[in-house]
């Protein structure tokens, strides 16, 4: 990833095009809406689907979430931070993640544009019910349950201050990848899937116990 001045404060214009700049900014609230209502609306049909064992299937809900989190494991380290070499790469690579590095602060761009991720959530949701048929349905209300809760931590730990109870760890291994190493903590919201794939910041010590005691001014300069 191309290297440059993180800015707490700032945002920058990513396309000449009016309706392209307009797209790649979204308030979090939005997404977070659509996908919560998503979610619970596959619920329902599956509640009301007599093919569905309901009860007995509602395991598929925690499956689906468990998956989503694989996935933003997966897109994060993989596609978001690919290895960019050329000038084209590295272009391709500001525009879909490298603007969030430069500005991790800038609360229109904490969420993937609508137009992009509605494709993809319906791209799963036909891949599920391909492969589970109607136990699809449920299957990918947890998974896009997960997909809302995601929003709603990533965008916690950028435009907020860290709590002070356990879920500080969050607030800290997200922000060890932003102001500590790239190529380290790639999971927002399931942080055991670094330690599964051995990305775990590598940071000890007394180095880094100096970046999580810098956290609350990091997110407010």
């Amino acid at each position: 990833m191309r290297k440059f001045k993180i800015d707490n404060k700032g945002t920058i214009q990513l396309f000449s095009n009016e309706t392209l700049e307009w797209l790649s900014r979204t308030n979090f609230l939005f997404p977070v809406i659509v996908y919560a209502a998503l979610s619970l609306f596959f619920l329902v049909l599956s509640w009301f689907d007599d093919k569905i064992y309901f009860i007995r299937a509602l395991w598929l809900l925690p499956l689906g979430w468990l998956l989503f989190t694989l996935i933003e494991y997966l897109v994060h380290r993989f596609l978001f931070h690919f290895h960019a070499v050329t000038e084209k790469e590295l272009n391709l690579q500001y525009k879909i993640h490298g603007v969030h590095h430069e500005f991790p602060r800038d609360k229109d761009r904490l969420v993937m544009p609508p137009v992009v991720s509605i494709v993809l959530a319906f791209g799963f949701y036909f891949l599920f019910k391909v492969l589970m048929g109607d136990y699809g349905m449920l299957f990918f209300s947890g998974f896009i349950g997960g997909y809302s809760s995601y929003l709603v931590i990533h965008y916690a730990v950028h435009a907020m201050r860290p709590p002070d109870n356990f879920l500080k760890f969050l607030w800290k291994h997200h922000s060890l990848h932003h102001y500590d190493s790239v190529h380290s903590a790639f999971s927002v919201s399931m942080p055991l899937w670094d330690y599964i794939f051995k990305t775990l910041p590598r940071t000890k010590g007394k180095a880094r116990k100096e970046i999580e005691d810098r956290l609350p001014d990091l997110l407010e300069t």
